[in-house]
């Protein structure tokens, strides 16, 4: 079986190193205070806070999953990932989110409940529940890494996926533990540096692969994913998708779907520590400014391991229907079938290949029945590796299988390196911002008030070290990468996401309101992952964003108003716009003035944002694929967003005054 050489075991083991080292080197500065550890004392300049947005938002596995939708759509797998890959929240975190939470002073989003509700029971009890709540969303995504991870590094090294899985997050929950929010930032900043390297790289090798191509690369696409209009950017109504992934085959209805699902849940998604330790509105909109720029090389290397996974399945598998004959062998096999019993699980398959691959002496009659030159051939263990659960080609498996197959050994083990970080980041920033909502919001707020940083410290590791276990634990009952990355989005994320709007849209909307809201959105979506973990993802989000509707309207209107006094703090410092109507009227002529242009160029930037982010992201996957037409009608759309941008955002955000924290009137 092929596996790395040692100038990429050395690499990796270098990076390792380092980010281990710099964590250390960062220990005593972050260990100064609560302050220090999750906001970086509120010193970090935006620049390095939008760097770190963007390594942030950038793992293996969402890497993995949409390159596997890129590989079966081309550039229209953009708009699957309105569901979240494509991070549209950037555009309502851009223009307003961001900025409204940073008038807070706040260092958590469960801290920001007691500034929205006051210090009455409700608003104590509405933090304890944004702070719970958050903690189990910090399970999910360490589940939803820890699945991508394993399938992702057990292609090149000779263990398990869960093995593998578990070293890389015992040397990522290590250095994130010691260095808190600074060595978030700065080993994002590290990291961001060998992403560049491998999305120049791996663009360039597609590129090339396309000039080169005696054909179309609409022909091959059409032979490999039988689908006919992969170069396109539209979003038809119907595209034709593989088993498994028929659910997506409303390809225009699930965009639209998700798109209004990003814009309406956007808000409550700036509670972030880059926006909580920005120094003003001003730097709130340039970081994500940058954030949004950095997102977009992400899809041109994305889109370069779809092509260049088109190549390896078209070489590899000239005839695609040995996969399903191999797949229906395996599972038929006596040898098989008494190491993992007679139908094994989908969430079992890869681990069930990889003992298959990595110890062939026992099966001995099933791995001469792969041999036969009708099936997989004498390279069976290489092709092995990309054989789905359904008989095809498993599109999960397409970017590990490229770095294998088709890069050098050396630059291999950069690749690995850029792609390692990528999760390191996305870990590191989640880590951190679950630990303040425990460390902050549970502990020192209701358990140990008089604690010393000494003990906070301590407290944060093992909160860390218990999610890691928890995490770890849901990721291996998982059955695949998009399973977990579906409930995520549509199922938590759709629970939370009414309670979320409504502070701050609506002036009636109370704590009690949001506390039965939220209780029963993640309630219902807890139940919904135990009793039917099959459910449609959008009968998902329906489902509980009406469950949670129904909780925030039965709760606020069942209980009094909150404190006057407190509600007309936070409006006249946040500023949202929304049913405020009695709260607005008691500002002053001017002030109501000045809010209302704020809010009317925040509403009319919007479309030109979405706009201009869509497009930036196709721009570069259009030039890869060599689709010149689609290019030349993206452009201007794109340089006329921009220039909405300009008028409606940019020119409108306020200078920055020195050593500016708060930006109440």
């Amino acid at each position: 079986m092929e596996f790395l050489g040692p100038y990429d075991y050395g690499i990796i083991g270098v990076y390792f190193c380092i980010l281990v080292g710099l964590g250390f080197y960062l220990r005593k500065k972050a260990s100064a205070s609560l302050e220090d550890y999750f906001l970086g004392g509120r010193r970090l300049p935006w620049w390095a806070l939008g760097v770190s947005g963007m390594a942030s938002f950038l793992d293996i596995t969402g890497t993995m999953l949409i390159v596997s939708f890129l590989y079966m759509l081309g550039p229209r797998g953009l708009f699957i990932e309105f569901r979240g890959g494509a991070v549209l929240v950037l555009v309502v975190m851009l223009v307003f989110s961001g900025k409204w939470h940073r008038r807070s002073g706040c260092m958590t989003g469960a801290e920001w409940m007691v500034y929205r509700f006051g210090e009455s029971a409700g608003g104590q009890f509405a933090r304890i529940v944004t702070a719970l709540c958050a903690m189990i969303g910090t399970v999910g995504m360490v589940a939803y890494l820890f699945k991508g991870v394993g399938l992702f590094l057990s292609t090149f090294l000779p263990y398990s996926p869960v093995t593998c899985a578990v070293v890389m997050f015992a040397v990522a929950t290590l250095y994130t533990m010691v260095s808190g929010f600074y060595g978030v930032v700065y080993t994002d900043m590290f990291q961001s540096v060998i992403i560049l390297i491998a999305v120049v790289a791996i663009t360039a090798m597609a590129t090339l692969a396309v000039g080169r191509h005696p054909g179309t690369i609409v022909g091959l696409a059409d032979t490999v994913t039988s689908n006919r209009e992969w170069i396109s950017s539209v979003p038809h109504w119907h595209t034709t998708m593989p088993e498994g992934y028929k659910q997506y085959s409303a390809l225009g209805m699930f965009a639209l779907f998700y798109l209004v699902k990003n814009m309406l849940g956007g808000v409550g998604v700036a509670a972030d520590p880059k926006y909580f330790g920005a120094r003003s509105d001003r730097e709130c909109g340039k970081l994500t400014f940058l954030w949004t720029c950095l997102m977009m090389v992400r899809w041109p290397m994305m889109m370069g391991f779809a092509v260049l996974g088109l190549f390896l399945v078209h070489d590899l598998f000239p005839n695609r229907t040995v996969l399903a004959e191999s797949a229906a062998i395996i599972k038929e096999s006596p040898e098989f079938v008494a190491e993992f019993g007679d139908n094994v699980e989908k969430a079992r398959w890869e681990d069930a290949l990889t003992d298959v691959m990595k110890s062939p002496r026992k099966y001995p009659q099933l791995i001469t029945r792969l041999r036969e030159p009708d099936l997989l051939g004498q390279d069976w263990n290489r092709k092995l590796k990309l054989l789905g659960h359904e008989g095809g080609v498993n599109p999960e498996r397409i970017l590990p299988a490229v770095i294998l197959f088709d890069i050098p050994g050396g630059f291999r083990g950069l690749l690995l390196v850029a792609l390692i970080a990528a999760s390191m980041s996305t870990f590191d920033s989640g880590m951190n911002l679950g630990a303040g909502f425990f460390t902050r919001d549970i502990y020192q707020r209701y358990w140990r008030p008089t604690a010393n940083t000494r003990e906070l410290m301590l407290a944060t590791y093992v909160w860390i070290a218990v999610v890691v276990v928890g995490g770890c634990a849901m990721g291996y009952k998982a059955s695949s990468i998009n399973d977990i990355w579906e409930w995520l989005i549509m199922g938590l994320g759709a629970g939370m996401l009414v309670p979320g709007m409504l502070k701050f849209f609506w002036w009636r909307f109370n704590s009690r309101g949001l506390v039965v809201g939220t209780l029963t959105g993640v309630i219902g979506a807890v139940v919904q992952r135990l009793v039917c973990p099959e459910l449609d993802g959008r009968l998902q989000f329906l489902l509980l964003t009406g469950i949670g509707l129904v909780g925030c309207i039965v709760g606020t209107f069942l209980t009094r108003p909150d404190d006057p006094k407190v509600l007309e703090h936070f409006y006249r410092t946040t500023r949202p716009f929304g049913a405020w109507g009695p709260l607005k009227k008691a500002l002053s002529p001017a002030m109501r003035v000045a809010v209302t242009r704020e809010h009317r160029n925040d509403l009319l930037a919007i479309p030109f944002t979405l706009g201009w982010q869509i497009t930036l992201f196709l721009l570069p996957m259009q030039l890869v694929v060599r689709n010149l037409v689609a290019f030349a009608y993206t452009l201007p759309i794109f340089i006329a967003c921009l220039g909405g941008m300009y008028v409606f955002w940019y020119r409108n955000l306020p200078p920055d005054e020195p050593g500016q924290t708060t930006n109440s009137p």
